[in-house]
């Protein structure tokens, strides 16, 4: 078996090194081996390289063969374009003799003839193009080319120039070994100029005036470096800001920038000047006049005359079968008879109306007569029922669970914009008993759910609320649910009820929901060997069986999250996201006698929860990302509660989008050791709830070929309880030696990114376990000692979407 491995791995760098970059290269061509920037101070060497027009294949370490190049080489060997030619030529034959026939002769089979031959014809011509699917994974081989080699020099040239060293040197070198290029670009940046002064100039006095009292706002900051970005951003600033005070048709060509440079001190002078139009001496200012808001019928509806016209609050609509409220639009629409002009409002209209979730489409144009405008706004019903059916599978423990789930929307339940919601969801999880049962079993669930959404603040808001919420997107949401949880150990189910208020600020970077009600009614039936386990621990002081009594668990909640630059987009500027939770749970029992309570026959909780979670994303280069995540929460029970949570209210630390190199709920708490098998191996078949919970995650991510990516991660930290455990001896949580219980686990990942899925396996191996005695928790190196390294170090995950 060992000379197998041996005979397969020699095999296997045959194979590789077969594949070599510069085999069959022609005469006179050289690969492009190493790209280099040299004179690079204070400039940005990101951005000067990503003006380079040649970067080098990427190359396994210390050959000289890519993977990349090897998928495109084998794509080309395996590609015949004449193949792809000659069927394209017989599908537009058949298609042209389809076309002869007029629209009314085609039958029904030769319709869908003709729609699947464009349909051919259109993934031959990417073919064609493209190459095939190894072609599109891979990458071609870098040939150097003279030509781009100048262009990415005038490229960083102008660059630099456009970045304030204006008398900047680029040069370049190619070095020739044998069949590679070695291409080195060599900077001379200078001494940058400095912006001395900007000032304003328009023969428009109003725009004068309003340019000079907004000023404070530019872009353009005096004393720094001259960027040309900055006249950009200025530029566009400007023409938002007069299209906010009534400057209707002004745009930024009517914008120029005049930059005076002192090459003596290295500093520039920068004129703005706004220019009057062609046929004025000054920009009009626009006033608006009535607004006309209307719905229209359907397509393909015949009762088009049902339609009925009314004035509200200066609006008036027209609308579609008389089955809108005027009030709830009109507190959408943010245009006023009288008003100067203003895009922000248009723009804000648009998209509130537009959060109703009511019409296909939402368009705002403009009548113009004069210097008044009359806004009118077309819209189209959406359809009145929209209905999803959705089949997948999860994989927990290893094990894939299919599930179904099934929703039906209803929008404008009660004629007042309302969304009536229906969800189920039914399926099946791969589970470890907690019962001391070997092997995976696979819990049943089941969720239903019936919800209203009112597009406002309901009770106990008054009546002027709508008017003045309706910027921020007000929804309330009521809904009663039943959850049910089939495991080996136990069933559960419960029937919850929540009225909740939803909104987010103007600019959506802030987003707010507050629990008014979540009530649940909880009944658990336990097995009865996880009943004799449960019992024990309570004979051991330990009382989490109440978390599976029958019980009524009530709480007000409220959660905000901060998003900074769109976080989640995954774009080239860095971003990130604070998310911030706060329940209290049995509130209202602080009011009620505690005798009356405890006689009756549901256990009662009281508890308080907070959360922080928070994200940043920054890129490193085009290729390359660094994300991390911190996380703090924690849970503490009091009075009635007699220091135990509901189950669902716990920390649990592990799993794929915590700490990767435990198991799901299986980390902690503490030092905690668990039980061991046979082999000396912890057993880690037991979920650990905890009170406190901390998690850290460090990712670099890196795009390495076609739709794959890789990443390296470090993950740490852990979980605790805030009282002693006599079940799980070191669980409770000590400032004088929690810092020593933090986990650390590290790993890589391979994720298939296709813009509209993530899928992602990660394998995360422990290096430091709080479990074992002091001493010995680092145990990295025990990877090495076998495959895999020692039972139970090393936990494949498998996801969809990046864990953060």
């Amino acid at each position: 078996m060992n000379k197998a491995k041996y005979i397969n791995f020699i095999f296997l760098l045959f194979l590789i090194s077969s594949c070599s970059l510069t085999k069959g290269l022609k005469e006179n061509e050289y690969l492009v081996y190493q790209v280099q920037i040299e004179g690079v101070e204070k400039s940005d060497k990101d951005a000067i390289s990503n003006l380079i027009k040649q970067e080098p294949n990427t190359r396994i370490p210390f050959l000289n063969t890519s993977i990349g190049v090897a998928f495109y080489r084998f794509g080309e060997w395996t590609f015949d374009s004449t193949v792809h030619i000659q069927r394209k030529e017989n599908l537009e034959k058949e298609r042209k003799a389809l076309l002869t026939k007029k629209e009314e002769e085609l039958s029904r089979r030769e319709i869908k003839r003709f729609n699947k031959i464009n349909n051919q014809i259109t993934s031959i011509e990417k073919k064609l193009e493209f190459g095939n699917f190894f072609m599109r994974t891979g990458n071609p081989r870098v040939i150097h080319d003279s030509i781009k080699t100048e262009d990415s020099r005038r490229q960083i040239s102008f660059y630099l120039s456009n970045n304030g060293f204006f008398e900047n040197e680029v040069d370049y070198a190619v070095d020739y070994d044998g069949k590679k290029a070695r291409i080195k670009y060599l900077l001379t940046e200078n001494e940058p100029y400095v912006i001395d002064s900007v000032y304003s100039r328009s023969d428009d006095e109003n725009i004068y005036l309003l340019l000079d009292k907004n000023k404070r706002r530019s872009e353009i900051k005096t004393r720094s470096r001259y960027e040309q970005a900055q006249l950009s951003r200025e530029r566009q600033r400007v023409e938002d800001f007069l299209k906010e005070n009534g400057y209707y048709t002004f745009s930024k060509s009517y914008i120029e920038y005049n930059v005076y440079k002192d090459t003596l001190e290295k500093t520039v002078q920068i004129e703005q000047v706004i220019r009057k139009p062609a046929t004025n001496d000054f920009h009009k200012v626009y006033k608006l006049d009535s607004i006309y808001f209307s719905i229209d019928a359907p397509s393909g509806d015949s009762f088009f005359e049902e339609e009925t016209k009314s004035i509200y609050k200066d609006i008036n609509f027209k609308i579609y079968r008389d089955r809108y409220s005027e009030k709830i639009i009109s507190s959408r629409i943010f245009l006023n008879q009288g008003d100067l002009y203003n895009k922000t409002d248009v723009l804000e209209t648009q998209r509130q109306l537009a959060n109703l979730d009511l019409f296909r489409f939402v368009n705002i144009s403009f009548d113009t007569l004069g210097t008044v405008l009359r806004p009118r706004i077309f819209t189209q019903p959406n359809q009145k029922y929209l209905i999803t059916n959705q089949l997948g599978a999860s994989i927990t423990e290893q094990v894939p669970g299919p599930f179904f789930s099934h929703s039906l929307r209803n929008r404008n339940l009660f004629r007042g914009a309302e969304i009536f919601e229906f969800n189920f969801r039914a399926g099946l999880e791969g589970v470890v008993s907690a019962t001391g049962e070997g092997g995976v079993f696979r819990s049943r669930e089941l969720n239903t759910s019936a919800s209203i959404i009112f597009p406002q603040f309901l009770v106990p808001m008054n009546k002027f609320a709508l008017e003045r919420f309706g910027r921020y997107n007000p929804r309330t949401r009521t809904l009663i649910g039943y959850n049910y949880v089939d495991r080996p150990e136990y069933n559960r189910e419960s029937v919850n009820g929540i009225l909740a208020y939803n909104w987010n600020t103007r600019n959506l970077r802030q987003q707010f929901s507050l629990n008014l009600v979540d009530a649940n009614f909880i009944r658990s039936n336990l097995s009865n060997d996880f009943r004799e386990i449960l019992e024990d621990l309570q004979n051991q002081g330990n009382n989490l069986i109440n978390s599976f009594l029958p019980s009524y668990v009530s709480s007000i909640s409220g959660q905000v999250i901060i998003n900074f630059n769109q976080y989640g987009v995954f774009q080239k500027n860095s971003a990130s996201l604070l998310r911030l939770f706060l329940e209290s749970g049995g509130t209202t029992l602080n009011f009620v006698n505690r005798q009356f309570i405890e006689n009756r026959s549901l256990a009662y909780f009281q508890f308080l929860k907070f959360q922080a979670d928070f994200r940043r994303y920054i890129p490193l280069s085009n290729k390359q990302t660094f994300a991390y995540r911190l996380n703090l929460g924690m849970a503490k029970p009091y009075g009635i509660s007699d220091g135990i949570l509901p189950y669902e209210k716990y920390f649990f630390a592990g799993g794929s989008t915590g700490i990767r190199a435990w198991q799901p709920r299986r980390l902690g708490p503490g030092s905690y050791t668990p039980p061991l098998n046979e082999d000396g191996s912890f057993d880690y078949r037991f979920e650990q709830p905890g009170d406190i919970l901390f998690e850290g995650m460090l990712e670099y991510r890196r795009k390495l070929y076609g739709y794959f990516d890789g990443a390296f991660f470090i993950d740490f930290g852990n979980s605790w309880t805030f009282l002693n455990d006599p079940t799980r001896p070191g669980a409770n949580f000590e400032f004088n030696r929690f810092y020593k219980e933090i986990a650390i686990g590290t790993g890589l990942g391979l994720r298939m990114d296709f813009d509209f899925l993530v899928l992602r396996l990660d394998m995360g191996v422990k290096a430091v376990d709080p479990a074992r005695e002091e001493g010995q928790r680092f145990i990295l190196g025990n990877f090495f000692n076998g495959f895999l390294g020692e039972r139970g170090q090393t936990v494949f995950n498998i996801g969809i979407g990046y864990p953060f």
